[in-house]
């Protein structure tokens, strides 16, 4: 088909591709001629506190010296004698007798622990001052050996 039998549509469609194909080549040109520029701009340095910065160190800083042996990478080491305390004291907030289970509010922390009457020394009832030991449950932490305070 020649170009003299083109409508005005065809024509315009036509030149918009040839003017997007032109545009492409000279953006791609473009970011081509910046590439091979940017390399300075590309790197990147880390400042004394591990963020990363684009300005160089400064070679005059005074460095700071570290001890290699203050340097700990495992966990500290416990002091045998700072055992934590078992035996905590709580008051029973809740406690339903037909279903064998309740909860009691720990008097250090608040924190609601769950309570089963298999782990009871001697029958408790709601607002009890108990004792107990915290144990680990299927669901959680769960009171064991508990016994109500006189």
């Amino acid at each position: 088909m020649g170009r003299s039998q083109e409508s005005m549509n065809k024509k315009a469609v036509r030149q918009k591709k040839e003017k997007k194909r032109k545009d492409k080549e000279k953006r791609r040109l473009e970011s081509k001629d910046q590439e091979s520029n940017s390399f300075d701009d590309m790197i990147a340095y880390v400042d004394e506190y591990g963020n990363p910065t684009d300005t160089p160190p400064d070679p005059d800083q005074k460095k700071e010296e570290i001890d290699i042996d203050s340097i700990e990478v495992s966990v500290p080491k416990s002091d045998p004698n700072d055992k934590p305390d078992l035996v905590r004291k709580g008051v029973v907030s809740f406690y339903n007798d037909a279903k064998g289970f309740g909860f009691i509010r720990d008097l250090e922390n608040d924190q609601r622990v769950f309570v089963h009457t298999s782990n009871l020394l001697e029958e408790i009832k709601e607002n009890n001052m108990v004792q107990f030991e915290i144990g680990k449950g299927p669901k959680g932490p769960t009171a064991m050996q508990v016994s109500v305070v006189r």
